[in-house]
């Protein structure tokens, strides 16, 4: 649907990505909303964890949008290194898009297609989700609201079946490839779209618990509780997903041994003082 290019900002002396729309679909006016929503979605959100916006528009017939420039690298071609991520690097990640997530939902935006290749790293080693092209916003056309758009290796059963996008679908894609990542393997690797949708309804994935036995078992319950075939036992929210992800540690209980001995501590201190005196 589109290219991007590398681009210097003349006028502010910056880099930037310029996305522009293929000429061959720049005349059908669903692909043209589509481009338009990508850019304001982006911009509403302007969130640091989200690939920043700087204009748009049309420059002789080819509709454009100026993007922050960032290294290149994604999770994507991370994984096509090889091997799974560090659970660290994961967990970072996932606080991440998380963060940025939180931000969209709560601005009326489903990014919709959540996936390694939108999700890139920055220089500083963190990251920013990009390409809010199918994404739902408040003002998305009503013809355009119910349709069934992404990637369908990232799509819950329920969604690729035709239920309306919501916040807890963007929240399961997370899911699936924090389990990539912790795996280095695809959740579903089935080739064909029709084996793959019948992986999905099955929920035909070997447990993150079998493949992965060291991790933290707060990671662990996060992943599989978000890529979770049941919608009812998905995250609502970003933030719920947060809590899981990291919960507070626990504040240790003093027994009553403890207590009693600091009683008998205090009491020898005191006579100590008595003496003294």
């Amino acid at each position: 649907m589109a290219e991007v290019r590398d681009a210097w900002d003349l006028r502010l002396g910056r880099p930037v990505a310029v996305k522009l729309l293929y000429p061959s679909v720049s005349t059908q006016p669903d692909t043209r909303r589509r481009f338009a929503t990508e850019a304001r979605a982006a911009a509403v959100v302007n969130h640091p964890h989200v690939v920043a916006v700087h204009d748009s528009g049309v420059h002789h017939g080819r509709h454009y949008i100026v993007l922050e420039r960032l290294p290149g690298q994604s999770v994507a071609d991370a994984l096509a290194r090889g091997g799974p991520m560090p659970a660290g690097h994961v967990r970072a990640i996932m606080r991440d898009v998380l963060s940025a997530l939180g931000a969209a939902h709560a601005r009326g935006v489903l990014h919709r297609d959540i996936k390694p290749a939108n999700i890139l790293f920055t220089r500083f080693g963190g990251v920013k989700i990009a390409d809010f092209g199918v994404a739902k916003s408040a003002d998305t056309p009503q013809t355009l609201t119910n349709r069934v758009f992404g990637t369908m290796a990232y799509l819950p059963a329920d969604r690729i079946a035709g239920r309306p996008a919501m916040p807890a679908d963007d929240l399961y894609a997370l899911g699936v490839v924090a389990y990539e990542a912790l795996t280095g393997r695809r959740a579903y690797p089935q080739e064909s779209l029709t084996t793959l949708a019948d992986a999905i309804a099955a929920g035909a994935v070997t447990p993150l618990s079998v493949l992965r036995p060291d991790l933290d078992p707060a990671l662990a319950l996060t992943v599989e509780r978000a890529m979770s075939r049941d919608p009812r036992w998905r995250f609502a929210s970003a933030e719920q997903m947060r809590a899981c992800l990291d919960p507070p540690a626990a504040t240790p209980q003093r027994t009553g041994v403890a207590l009693a001995g600091a009683a008998v501590l205090m009491l020898l201190v005191l006579a100590a003082l008595l003496v003294v005196l």
